[in-house]
């Protein structure tokens, strides 16, 4: 049986908060195979967040152990995450998250920059990503030159650009049109059928139904896994 891609184990986060400590997570236990698309969703304070920011590497957990490929990472420290945050995944943002002043293609080739690519061959990287999400004819715009739409593409070039184990959207199409927003999901889908690992994170819950799986959070614990088939009361 091929080990998963990504598998917790009673994952936990606690936060001191006021001299109070707030459970954010409790015993959070899922596993997600290469190539698959789910939604992690559930209402504000749910705890999606807080388990975004440990899938991605942003945080760790407060108990309980999470492992990338089989290896443990539950308690690496910043560099050893930054690493792997570099190397392994791809993130998209409901904010974009683009540098204003730079082009297009300066905004992707940024996670190459700092993985040691040469000049040379990060920009025939950006280029074909921006190609591939329908930019062809905007390499050279700035942010402010663009769309809401356009710039959720230029962010998932950016996310695409070294090849990532995984691809976390947080909340893709929350600061879009309903019309970007359609258009920027059927990337997503198209990624998902090119084997792509994605995690979206969302409130919506029509819009979580468009993912193969939803794992749906309430008050820190998993109360629905469609992978599981499983609905906790």
């Amino acid at each position: 049986m091929p080990t998963p891609l990504i598998r917790t184990v009673d994952l936990e986060k606690t936060f001191k908060m006021d001299g109070v400590s707030v459970e954010a997570l409790k015993k959070i236990n899922f596993q997600v195979s290469l190539g698959e698309f789910v939604a992690i969703t559930g209402p504000s304070g749910s705890g999606k967040s807080t388990l975004m920011h440990i899938l991605g590497c942003l945080d760790t957990p407060t108990a309980g152990k999470i492992y990338l490929e089989g290896k443990e990472i539950s308690q690496l420290n910043q560099n050893q995450l930054a690493e792997i945050r570099n190397k392994k995944i791809g993130f998209i943002f409901q904010t974009f998250n683009l540098l204003p002043r730079t082009t297009a293609l300066s905004n992707v080739e940024m996670p190459l920059v700092y993985a040691g690519v040469s000049a040379a061959e990060r920009r025939k990287i950006a280029k074909e990503k921006l190609i591939h999400v329908g930019l062809a004819d905007r390499l050279y715009h700035r942010p402010n030159q663009l769309s809401g739409g356009q710039q959720q593409r230029v962010a998932i070039a950016r996310a695409l650009v070294n090849n990532p184990a995984i691809i976390l959207a947080d909340e893709p199409t929350g600061n879009l049109d309903s019309k970007s927003g359609v258009e920027i999901m059927k990337i997503l889908h198209d990624l998902h059928h090119q084997k792509h690992t994605i995690f979206m994170v969302t409130h919506d819950l029509d819009l979580a139904k468009e993912a193969p799986r939803q794992v749906i959070l309430k008050d820190g614990e998993i109360i629905a896994d469609s992978g599981k088939g499983k609905v906790k009361s």
